[in-house]
């Protein structure tokens, strides 16, 4: 009897055989590198980021951009950009999904690890410190309250004493609406403003765009930071004004996953190098040319 050949069998062990063969001449890049090591292996640094302010554009450039893009030549790769947002940001970096509580960041899975870094303009924050490692300051901040250039309320007189300044400027919410976002630096919760009205409200779109919703009047005043307070007063002005801090000093930094002390060791070293040298100045001035005039001491050289 004549056997009969199982050619779609046949076909298949080939394909396998032909994906396997192809695959040791042309390895697919680790999409979950962590050392330096494997990124230089891999060829490639992907920058997670999403389009904020200054830092990064969406049109291709930003603060963050060129100091990722001059990180990733230093490293002697190619620079990738890979968006994201700030829901998923550290679960794309971190390839872990968390959930916060009063006290503490659960985690509750896996995921992707779709970034090898993470630069936004974010700010340090005692939560993402459980998530993440952050390089060196690489840009001052501070949350300042917002209103319409038209509103009532009136900023706060300068004393001397930030803490007595935060303090006066919070009694200035009660009895207006307040605006911000969750899970970010702009979290009224963050700076206990849920205790001086009841009317708050969390931002469902971009940070880009709550500049403009508080021109529009959905909220009578709002939470932004140094970076996107200078970007609004220079883009629209006249039509908004600052009231006055809500926080402390912060700092904005570069975000690694834990397991990547070595990759933000060598950040840190290109950062104090670009410090030195003046590149990190020119950058500065590129996308924040006003911002000297507010923190001064931050720019003196480290």
């Amino acid at each position: 009897m004549r056997s009969r050949l199982n050619l779609p069998g046949i076909h298949l062990v080939l394909c396998v055989a032909s994906l396997f063969a192809f695959l040791s001449v042309f390895p697919i890049a680790d999409s979950s590198a962590v050392t330096m090591e494997e990124i230089k292996k891999n060829g490639v640094l992907r920058h997670l980021g999403i389009p904020y302010a200054n830092f990064v554009t969406g049109s291709g450039d930003g603060m963050d951009v060129e100091l990722m893009s001059l990180f990733a030549e230093r490293l002697g790769v190619r620079y990738e950009f890979v968006r994201t947002d700030w829901d998923r940001i550290f679960t794309d970096l971190t390839g872990k999904t968390f959930t916060r509580d009063d006290r503490n960041d659960l985690i509750t899975g896996d995921a992707p690890v779709n970034g090898d870094v993470a630069a936004s303009g974010i700010t340090v924050l005692p939560w993402r410190e459980a998530l993440v490692d952050f390089s060196l300051p690489v840009f001052p901040t501070q949350v300042w309250l917002m209103a319409r250039a038209d509103s009532p309320v009136k900023p706060v007189k300068p004393t001397g004493d930030l803490r007595r300044d935060i303090a006066l400027t919070k009694k200035l919410v009660r009895g207006y609406s307040i605006m911000g976002k969750t899970g970010t630096c702009l979290d009224p919760a963050l700076y206990g403003l849920e205790r001086m009205t009841d009317r708050v409200r969390s931002y469902g779109g971009s940070l880009n765009e709550i500049a403009p919703a508080l021109m529009e009047g959905v909220a009578d005043l709002v939470l932004l930071d140094v970076s996107d307070a200078l970007v609004a007063l220079q883009k629209w002005p006249g039509r908004i004004k600052v009231l006055g801090p809500v926080s402390p000093m912060q700092d904005m930094a570069v975000a690694f996953r834990k397991d990547s002390p070595e990759l933000r060791d060598e950040f840190n070293r290109f950062l104090a190098d670009c410090r030195r040298n003046g590149t990190y100045t020119r950058i500065v001035k590129k996308y924040y040319p006003f911002v000297f005039e507010y923190h001064p001491g931050f720019f003196r050289k480290r």
